[in-house]
């Protein structure tokens, strides 16, 4: 195996280094890059056990002990550093092989706990790595842009020849609110039925609650925040099918499609957990 995945630090682990698991999944024998590197800056290892591997990495007690690590978890900016440095391992991993990526900072206090996490969650880890073996994760997304996002920018409206009667004004009032609702309508129907064709042609598929556009910082309304399990061999036939779905539609000038992947299967790995011990005496659980 390539020495800069099995062993960061040469001679091994500091006595006082945590154990940092990214993610469980089956042996292999492709190497990771060899640059890369996550939580830390220091590069993940191979612990094999009992027909499974955990991708892992030292990490200091002093930020990840449990008191340490409640209060970094308030800390936005270390917050976003370490799910860039899971996600980039997670990512790295997807390209070799078929990980079950495990929750951001799941920390145990050596290798013994990490090889008991793999022995009692063997049968689930087992199942779930079946389950998406050669398949990965897209998503879709639909959004529903406002009338002023799409709308011609080049003509200026016309200026009323005169204030607005009550009466009028509220019958503009409803026209919108009509115009609104069927724009409303169209779009949930142009989702349901992209949904239903893009399940067709996956192996599984999972629909989320619609994202919050301020939260998510996207123009418009959700309507459709879902992802799929496709096998590797069958996902470039997938993104053809969402590029040509999505213009078919007419009313659809105002809707956006977004398809984002391939991603490791994280909608796809199963809502089960399993109580382990962690570095800090406290319950985690591989998910």
């Amino acid at each position: 195996m390539n020495a800069v995945n099995d062993d960061p630090h040469g001679d091994g682990p500091r006595h006082d280094d945590l154990r940092y698991v990214y993610a469980v999944c089956r042996p292999f024998t492709a190497p990771l890059a060899a640059d890369l590197t996550g939580v830390g800056g220091v590069p993940p290892r191979r612990l094999e056990h009992e027909g499974l591997v955990a991708l892992v990495g030292p990490v200091p007690e002093r930020d990840f002990a449990e008191d340490a690590l409640r209060a970094h978890l308030e800390d936005l900016d270390w917050l976003s550093d370490t799910a860039r440095a899971h996600q980039r391992v997670i990512d790295a991993l997807t390209s070799v092989t078929c990980p079950l990526p495990l929750r951001l900072a799941t920390v145990f206090r050596d290798d013994s706990g990490v090889r008991a996490m793999l022995s009692d969650g063997a049968e689930r880890f087992h199942r779930v790595l079946e389950r998406i073996d050669g398949r990965v994760e897209w998503g879709v997304k639909v959004h529903l842009l406002s009338e002023e996002s799409t709308a011609p920018q080049a003509a200026a409206p016309a200026r009323e020849s005169g204030p607005l009667s009550g009466r009028d004004y509220l019958r503009r009032r409803r026209s919108q609110r009509t115009a609104q609702e069927e724009g409303w309508q169209r779009a949930e129907v142009f989702a349901r039925r992209l949904h239903e064709t893009l399940s067709r042609r996956a192996d599984d598929s999972r629909l989320h609650a619609p994202q919050n556009a301020e939260l998510s910082r996207t123009p418009g309304r959700n309507v459709l925040n879902a992802a799929y399990l496709v096998s590797r061999a069958d996902s470039e036939e997938f993104v053809e099918l969402v590029d040509r779905t999505k213009d078919e539609d007419e009313g659809t000038s105002r809707l956006r499609v977004e398809l984002t992947g391939p991603w490791a299967a994280y909608s796809f790995t199963g809502d089960e957990s399993d109580g382990h011990e962690r570095a800090d005496g406290d319950k985690d659980r591989a998910e």
